[in-house]
């Protein structure tokens, strides 16, 4: 969606920002009447109502200029109007200049296309046809006269004949008054028929419009109010601009009352109270003395009024309680659209719905940049990759795309690598001036949140932690990121801090302007040349608070250790290394950049504001004793040279992570006494540590503790008592042979991981772990019976036992709760009393495995592998089923179904999907030439949605099930259009409302060409299909769509395409891929 580029047909209220072109025709309306009979009667009624709809009406008597030919001058009205409405009176055709319009409208009428809306004024239309009565009179006269032809008089017998013919008003036994109405309805309804034609030419609008339609139900008597919210630049007033104009005729009065937010700075709220009552009244003349009388005028005036008002960029209280207070403002079937960058704003003032507003997909965001840049939808050909470029650094902003398009129109391809070359360095000042309206409306507290933000947290988990280290900058952040949210700055996705790229540079210009010469009076840095200068010159002062480097590789720098001395005000420091990225701890150590320092770098570092400190590959064995940080809530040293952190206690009351993963060199744990607060503790990857300080006990609100990897590890204290921790990982301490015994309360821990440890048995207090939900003992060599006291865990939903390969024998699961999956290939053990779960092969890494519940309660589940075989079909009371389905082709050994549904973890829509779309909404072009003389055999549709509710964080590998109880379930519902209208039919997915522990689901879908076939037989005809997403449930959002058309059946291949395996041989796998033959298209994925 863009801003209007085109502007409406007639001034039907318009808003005052209005400028683009009017199209050809200069009148609404062409007023064709005799002056004697109705001048002051029936035209002047119809005239003034005309006016006050805002409809533009030539009357004859008024718009001539004197001095011009009157005749010439009348046509030249009547060609440039598009309706024409003569009202035929008793007299009428005794002027000759009534007639002689009257024949030029005809003309018009045939070869223009003017639409004519007769209204017989106490005649009959036979009078017209027949010319009988006075137009028989009238003629005679005419006859005789010698100054009229007679093929003139011939056009205008043929044109009042003509007229005569059109359906329209006739007098007769009705009131003046509602014939006027009908006529102005009319009129409105083909201006508004225009005016949807005119946003044709605006990128994305239609989905748009026909969700805000929805949302305004249009014919209920109730009176609505209605958000539309978004940020800056994203086309919020121009969806309400095209509702205005396509529904404002379907009211008594509207109103469009544009820019409030500027326009009360520079008029106030009596200037625009007036501004509303006079375009709804059409009175000039609105005497309002303050603001109060305004509100007790509107509430009056309006109240049995239906009403459709819009109020654009709103972003205060007193905006809204001043124009719109309320809905008993307002008469029955009344509609307020209101346009906010402040989504709680608008729940304050009890809108009844929100409609959220997000930018341009791909496709869409390149044709809008291709408008402005080229005139054309689709950029020139030694453009394409430039136009991608800049089409990706707008983001899906609809006013970017406009600007950087615009401002590389005609301009070559060298200006517009030069362009991209400034872009980069100095983002376009008149982009970021309009992102930052929202900025400057923030409290100062709100303004540094956004500031870190930009600059030092986009992208971050959003964790207890993180919130603890925002708690502890004073910036309140629980209420304060709330705001940010809901005035569109930023957005939680993924469970992650997120910010549109403008938006971030719009912050990071706002730092960079505090001192555009020297960086070490800028209060945040994180450009690393900026970070160079400030470390390498020691020009740092007071005014810094913040520091990210992130290093590039192969590079060496030397640094004074009073580098850091002036900082006082310090809270953040992160010095990261670029070449951690997907690279294994073994191997980082040879990968680190080179900073060399004169001895310690830690020795002159002003500590008491520091919060957060982060140093990938920290040169020193150890902290020195000058380190004191009272109020460090993060310390990360990731593959640092570290030995021992510290010895003896050390205080650091507030601190709430400690990292030393892939520390190499780390010997044992430091004693922990002094860090009680600690909720975090990783020392993945720390190969030499061999002793864990009994000391760990004390941590009592230790929550995570990840030891992956520690090799040499081979016992921890003999017993633990560790009553909040949730999440407790071993796996691969290959030397681990003893797990603590449990003292204590330890009802907390839901994960274990003892993958690959040397463990030989489970001590019997083991059992104390009534919460524990997923286990995995996969690999575990030494583990010579099945332990018994798993059979014991009440909770235990996930249970790993493959490649246990001296675990055998038939064991007893005889336990109250319910396990869900259960992996145990590479081992001789059989369960019994497992429920409805069905026995699940081995333990291979490409296989796929899912059940089902269907309409159908005999089918239970069934198992498909990668190579398309149905090994078996299992009945929910156990007892085996044969295979009914027509989707098995048995003499080709494969599944050709009629649906096929999966999920699967990931960021984003693959790339193999070549129409994608943030939103729940995707157009997939096909083109006649290509697509249908191909053949296309299937349609993929992909989708990725969010659970707004608060999940806990588990690992990211494993997948958490769930049993199908009542209310278990969400609904998917996939509507489907084409350019041959909507299909018939919609598809229903059924998903559990469970979901992964991180990041976002994706459903895939695929429908073959026979689903089609069924909704309509016109596929040849299409140009396109369009899809759009809707669940059943508020507190779930889809976020990205994809589709792509298949040109062959699916097979294992295009499942590995379709559905990556995010998988690894330690992880818990989650399902790939299902298929079924449904009748009803309703899939229920059970997961077990």
């Amino acid at each position: 969606m863009v801003p209007l580029s085109t502007q409406k047909a007639s001034s039907s209220v318009p808003p005052s920002s209005y400028n683009s072109p009017r199209p050809r025709w200069m009148h609404d309306v062409f007023l064709n009447f005799h002056g004697e009979d109705t001048r002051k009667s029936f035209t002047d009624h119809l005239y003034t109502a005309l006016e006050k709809k805002g409809i533009i009406a030539f009357k004859d008597d008024e718009k001539l200029e004197r001095g011009k030919y009157i005749s010439q001058e009348l046509l030249k009205a009547i060609r440039e109007s598009m309706y024409a409405i003569p009202i035929i009176s008793k007299n009428y055709a005794s002027s000759r200049w009534c007639l002689t319009e009257l024949a030029q409208i005809v003309e018009c009428m045939r070869e223009t296309g003017l639409t004519v809306l007769p209204v017989f004024y106490h005649v009959d239309p036979s009078e017209l046809r027949n010319q009988t009565g006075a137009f028989a009179e009238a003629f005679a006269r005419h006859e005789v006269d010698p100054n009229i032809d007679m093929e003139k008089m011939q056009t205008w017998r043929v044109a009042l004949k003509e007229v005569g013919n059109i359906s329209g008003w006739h007098f007769h036994l009705r009131y003046e008054s509602t014939i006027v109405q009908e006529i102005i309805k009319r009129i409105l309804q083909g201006l508004s028929r225009n005016f949807s034609t005119l946003s044709k030419d605006l990128v994305g609008i239609e989905s748009h419009v026909e969700e805000m339609m929805n949302i305004l139900g249009i014919g209920s008597d109730d009176v609505r109010f209605i958000g539309i919210h978004g940020m800056a630049g994203v086309g919020k007033t121009t969806l309400a601009e095209v509702i205005y104009d396509r529904i404002s005729y379907q009211f008594e009065a509207s109103s469009f009352i544009a820019c409030i937010r500027e326009e009360t700075r520079n008029r106030g709220l009596v200037s625009l109270q007036k501004q509303l009552l006079s375009k709804i009244f059409m009175e000039r003349a609105i005497n309002i003395w303050d603001d109060r009388e305004g509100m007790n005028m509107i509430r009056n005036r309006l109240c049995y009024k239906k009403v459709f008002l819009v109020l654009d960029d709103v972003d205060r209280e007193e905006h809204l309680t001043a124009l719109a207070g309320s809905h008993d403002w307002f008469g029955p079937g009344s509609r307020i659209i209101l346009t906010s960058k402040d989504n709680h704003l608008l729940k304050r003032h009890g809108v009844n719905d929100i409609y959220k507003v997000n930018e341009l997909n791909n496709d869409e965001a390149l044709q809008l940049f291709s408008l402005a840049a080229f005139k054309k939808p689709y950029p020139e050909e030694n453009y394409v990759d430039l136009s991608k470029g800049f089409v990706k650094y707008a983001q899906g902003l609809p006013l970017a795309l406009k600007v950087l398009g615009s401002s590389l129109f005609g301009r070559g391809t060298n200006a517009w690598k030069g362009a991209w070359d400034q872009l980069k360095v100095k983002p376009n000042k008149g982009m970021l001036d309009i992102l930052q309206v929202g900025f400057d409306g923030l409290e100062d507290l709100q303004k540094k949140l956004f500031l870190d933000i930009a600059c030092f947290f986009n992208g971050e988990v959003l964790d207890n932690i993180l919130m603890d280290i925002l708690e502890s900058f004073g910036y309140y952040p629980y209420l304060n990121i709330d705001i940010l949210m809901e005035k569109c700055l930023i957005t939680i996705s993924s469970k992650r801090l997120r910010m549109h790229d403008l938006l971030q540079k719009m912050g990071e210009e706002i730092i960079y302007d505090e001192s555009p010469e020297e960086p070490g009076r800028r209060s945040r840095l994180w450009h690393y040349k900026d970070v160079l200068h400030v470390l390498t010159n020691n020009t740092g002062t007071d005014v810094i608070e913040g520091i990210v480097l992130n290093l590039p590789n192969q590079n060496e720098e030397r640094f004074s250790v009073r580098a850091f001395s002036k900082m006082k005000k310090l809270r953040i420091l992160k010095i990261r290394n670029t070449s951690f990225v997907n690279m294994s701890f073994s191997n980082l150590r040879d990968k680190l950049f080179n900073l060399h320092w004169h001895s310690d770098p830690l020795r002159f570092m002003p500590t008491h504001g520091l919060r957060v400190l982060e140093w990938s590959g920290y040169p020193s064995k150890s902290l020195s004793n000058s380190f004191q940080a009272d109020n460090l809530v993060e310390l990360r040293f990731p593959c640092s040279h570290i030995k021992q952190l510290w010895k003896g206690i050390r205080s650091f009351g507030s601190l709430k992570r400690l990292d030393l993963s892939g520390s190499q060199n780390l010997l044992k744990t430091p004693d922990f006494t002094g860090v009680p607060s600690l909720e975090t503790l990783d020392l993945e990857g720390c190969s030499s540590l061999s002793k864990v300080h009994k000391s760990i006990g004390v941590l009592k609100r230790l929550r995570r503790l990840n030891l992956h990897a520690c090799k040499h590890l081979k016992s921890f204290p003999n017993e633990i008592s560790l009553e909040s921790l949730e999440h407790f990982y071993l796996s691969d301490c290959s030397r681990f042979e003893k797990f603590p015994d449990i003292v204590g309360n330890m009802t907390s821990l839901r994960l274990l991981y003892l993958d690959g440890t040397a463990i030989k048995e489970l001590p019997p207090s083991f059992k104390s772990l009534c919460s524990l939900s997923i286990l995995s003992l996969h690999n575990c060599k030494k583990l010579l019976k099945f332990p018994s006291v798993i059979c014991s865990l009440s909770s235990l939903k996930i249970l790993d036992v493959s490649d246990c390969l001296a675990l055998g024998g038939i064991q007893d699961m005889n336990r109250e709760g319910y396990l869900e999956q259960l992996y145990e290939g590479g081992t001789a053990i059989k369960l019994t009393k497992f429920f409805a779960v069905p026995e699940l092969g081995s333990n291979d890494a490409y296989s796929t495995q899912e059940m089902f519940m269907t309409n159908d309660d005999s089918i239970g589940a069934f198992y498909i592998g990668f190579d398309d075989r149905v090994y078996y079909i299992r009945s929910l009371n156990h007892e085996e089923s044969n295979l009914q389905t027509k989707g098995y082709d048995v003499e080709n050994n494969c599944l050709n179904p009629k649906l096929m549904y999966g999920s699967s973890l990931g960021a984003e829509i693959p790339e193999w999907f070549n129409s994608r779309s943030f939103g729940s909404h995707v157009t997939l072009q096909i083109h006649p030439n290509l697509d249908n003389n191909s053949k296309w055999k299937g349609y993929y549709h992909f989708t990725f949605y969010e659970v707004d509710d608060e999940v806990e964080n588990s690992d990211p590998r494993n997948f958490k099930g769930s049993h199908p109880d009542e209310g278990q379930f969400v609904e998917f519902v996939y509507h489907f259009e084409t350019n041959e209208g909507p299909l018939k039919e919609s598809l229903v997915l059924r998903a559990p409302k469970d979901h992964p522990s991180v990041g976002l689901l994706g459903f895939g879908l695929y429908l073959p060409v026979e689903w089609f076939l069924e909704q309509s037989n016109n596929l040849d005809r299409w140009s396109y299909v369009g899809a759009s997403v809707k669940t059943s449930s508020s507190n779930m959002k889809v976020k990205e769509c994809g589709a792509r058309l298949l040109y062959q059946h699916p097979h294992s291949e295009l499942y590995n395409t379709f559905f990556p395996h995010i998988g690894s041989k330690l992880e818990i796998r989650h399902h790939l891929c299902c298929c079924l033959e449904m009748g009803s298209h309703i899939v229920v994925p059970y997961r077990f």
